[in-house]
């Protein structure tokens, strides 16, 4: 694919997680983390309108499209199911997206968060023939999908609509032979369909950095790179992924990641084997793997204002490492004006958004066990 020649390292900014200051994006450090990453070689930028309540696609902006020649950079954004109705609602929403990134066209244009029932909304408003129109328009460069459900149903997507180039999955270490996430078997999909791959969620929404200190002891013998390192590094090492993000929310990480993806060395047999076995400690900390994307309390998926996201994570990090500081933490995140675990309503509009299909209902009650006791 000739748009694949243009990318200059199999490494991407996505721009979901940026630093924030006030609850605004904080655009000094955000500048710098896109002067770095352009200046190191990379030029691969992915976005989405719903990336931080809107603020995601004005960063772009903001910090990369007013200050970097367009020829610099690969601009990838999404059609989300959530900001349209009807065919009609597409094209006006569209527009909205290039001008809030402030482009005239987008090189990728993805199907967002594709799944059974999403699928059958993009069908029934003509979604997918609307992208490829906007494609013959030269509007978008190449029509993808991202992609959150099981490997047959990726095999229908890509069945029905063949003319999709490109396909962005999860998939990582841990997610690798996951019955619910199936990243292997989703990923040995695209290659029966001979689709490119673009990779999200390498980290899992910065599991794989704070390990529990059994699966921790296992990268240290290593004696090699960063956690984060091993769990980017593990995606790119196959052959038909040939872009992998990272959500990175400041210049530090930024820094560490171009330190080992700019000379990229693929995994090592005892690499491979080394992250088989971090995943294997992982599960057995029966942890929940919730990414932290936010989707379940933004667009008011949660009419109680639950901090699930904030919950989740302090609920692992007590289970896994015994912090009795956990307990504090959930005083603090369920303070302010957001509501505790135990006053979820059951109304399960999170669950319907939710891309690792978690049974937040049930794990909320889980978390009012452990610190509402």
């Amino acid at each position: 694919m000739e748009v694949f020649q243009q990318i200059h390292k199999n490494f991407g900014f996505g721009m979901m997680r940026l630093p924030m200051k006030d609850e605004e994006v904080d655009v000094e450090q955000t500048n710098k983390m896109v002067d770095y990453f352009i200046e190191n070689g990379f030029n691969y930028f992915d976005t989405a309108h719903g990336y931080l309540n809107g603020k995601s696609e004005k960063a772009v902006k903001t910090c990369l499209s007013s200050r970097h020649q367009r020829d610099e950079y690969i601009l990838t954004n999404k059609l989300t199911g959530s900001f349209f109705n009807t065919n009609e609602d597409i094209r006006p929403f569209f527009e909205e997206q290039l001008e809030n990134t402030g482009v005239d066209y987008f090189d990728f244009y993805l199907m967002h968060a594709q799944n059974a029932k999403e699928f059958e909304k993009f069908k029934r408003c003509k979604a997918y023939e609307t992208a490829f129109a906007l494609k013959e328009e030269g509007k978008v460069k190449h029509v993808g999908i991202s992609f959150h459900d099981r490997a047959e149903v990726l095999d229908q997507i890509l069945t029905e609509y063949p003319e999709i180039e490109i396909v962005q999955i999860q998939f990582n270490y841990l997610d690798y032979n996951d019955l619910s996430v199936q990243s292997k078997l989703v990923y040995e999909v695209c290659e029966k369909h001979d689709k490119p791959v673009l990779v999200m969620e390498p980290v899992k929404g910065g599991n794989l950095v704070n390990l529990p200190h059994d699966a921790q002891a296992i990268l240290d013998a290593l004696h090699g790179g960063s956690n984060a390192s091993y769990a980017i590094r593990f995606a790119a090492s196959f052959k038909d992924i040939r872009v992998v993000l990272s959500g990175m929310s400041d210049l530090a990480q930024m820094k560490d990641n171009v330190s080992f993806m700019k000379e990229f060395k693929p995994f090592t047999e005892e690499e491979f084997t080394a992250v088989e076995k971090v995943a294997e400690a992982f599960h057995s900390h029966h942890m929940i793997p919730c990414t932290g994307c936010h989707y379940c309390v933004e667009e008011n998926h949660c009419p109680k204002n639950i901090r699930i996201p904030d919950i989740f994570s302090t609920y692992n990090t007590k289970k896994t490492f015994g912090d009795w500081n956990a307990d504090y933490y959930y005083n603090i995140v369920t303070s302010n004006g957001h509501a505790k675990a135990s006053e979820c309503l059951k109304c399960g509009l999170c669950e319907k958004v939710c891309p690792q299909h978690l049974e937040i209902r049930n794990l909320l009650e889980e978390a009012v066990k452990e610190f509402e006791k």
